[in-house]
């Protein structure tokens, strides 16, 4: 058994004082850091339950744009009407991730901050560089279906879990995160780490660091051709193995003014290329999309078993593309379009 202490701090100073203590871990929903702390993988020696913290608000910003409360839940972000209505695409990848009830338990800061599922992570019995830093990765040479094919290092091929982070990458998310000696803000991209040689540190955030809220500028530009697409096992219940949130901005002549993509379930962040994103601009083709797929996935490497995963996303691409083209209403409020094996 591993002994802790638990506290209930009811401001934000509060809980900044109480995270500065060793093994301090805060703890909201708990959907990620109790399963963890079941499987040994993380032993906080104290709890800080933050729930009681006024952060649990989604509201205008008075520029058309929204402030999603850290404390907010899932469930709860998903169905708020400004959500519906201005970004459905964040509620189809809610929606598309875990299970109603986890939904409803998860707060939106906790799912910045889950961990990978890599099962080799999750299994204390072998090594792990995420885990146990220097000690190897089994994943390159063992059972790697589930990882990633972009961004990897010879550290550590996990990739990142999250639903709602993919959809937060694609709409230029700010994380407002509250330290001790003031507030600052992280772009969403900024947020989430590549492993390099230290796949053990998952984000930018400082340990004695708290999300306080997540924005999202204004994108009505995009609202009506936006789809989220999640390939994966199983329908219900189940992680990504390639999923793709794709925005467009089509002008009343039928051509692409702007495209903005992000993909899921292939790196260990939501794996966006800017830069790319210019190829997208015109004629909205197959050709187009197929061009843009490629420069999206330039540098993709397999492990063997998770080969698969490069034309999949390819092709998962293509179809994303196509299928915001054809407009939101298919893909709001009902999570993703699901496929089992194989490629899209």
């Amino acid at each position: 058994m591993n002994p802790l202490s638990f506290v209930v701090p009811f401001d934000v100073p509060a809980a900044l004082a109480q995270i500065r203590a060793e093994g301090a871990r805060f703890v909201a929903g708990g959907t990620n850091l109790i399963d963890l702390m079941k499987e040994r993988v993380m032993l906080p020696q104290r709890l800080i339950d933050i729930n009681r913290l006024a952060l649990d608000t989604i509201e205008d910003d008075g520029h058309g744009g929204l402030l999603l409360g850290a404390l907010a839940r899932n469930a709860a972000t998903a169905y708020h009407p400004l959500v519906l209505e201005r970004y459905p695409l964040l509620s189809a990848a809610i929606l598309a991730g875990a299970s109603p009830q986890i939904r409803n338990m998860a707060s939106n800061g906790g799912n910045l901050l889950q961990r990978t599922r890599c099962h080799y992570f999750y299994d204390v019995g072998v090594p792990c560089n995420k885990r146990a830093p220097g000690s190897g990765c089994p994943a390159i040479d063992g059972l790697s279906r589930q990882h990633a094919i972009l961004g990897a290092s010879p550290s550590c091929i996990a990739t990142h879990p999250s639903d709602m982070c993919v959809a937060l990458r694609v709409l230029d998310a700010v994380v407002h995160v509250a330290t001790q000696e003031g507030e600052r803000t992280i772009a969403f991209g900024d947020f989430h780490r590549l492993p390099g040689e230290q796949p053990h540190i998952d984000t930018t955030l400082a340990p004695d660091e708290l999300i306080t809220h997540i924005a999202l500028p204004a994108a009505p530009r995009f609202a009506a051709h936006s789809i989220y697409l999640k390939l994966r096992e199983r329908t219900s219940y189940a992680f990504a193995l390639v999923s793709v949130a794709a925005m467009l901005d089509i002008g009343e002549d039928g051509l692409i003014r702007e495209g903005r993509v992000a993909l899921g379930g292939v790196a260990h962040k939501p794996w966006r290329v800017p830069q790319a994103e210019a190829l997208l601009q015109g004629a909205p083709d197959a050709a187009r999309f197929a061009a843009f797929a490629d420069r999206l996935l330039e540098g993709a490497q397999g492990q063997g078993g998770n080969d698969f995963k490069i034309l999949m996303a390819r092709r998962s691409i293509v179809r994303a593309l196509a299928m915001a083209v054809a407009g939101t209403h298919n893909n709001t409020g009902h999570g993703s379009t699901v496929m089992t094996r194989g490629a899209a």
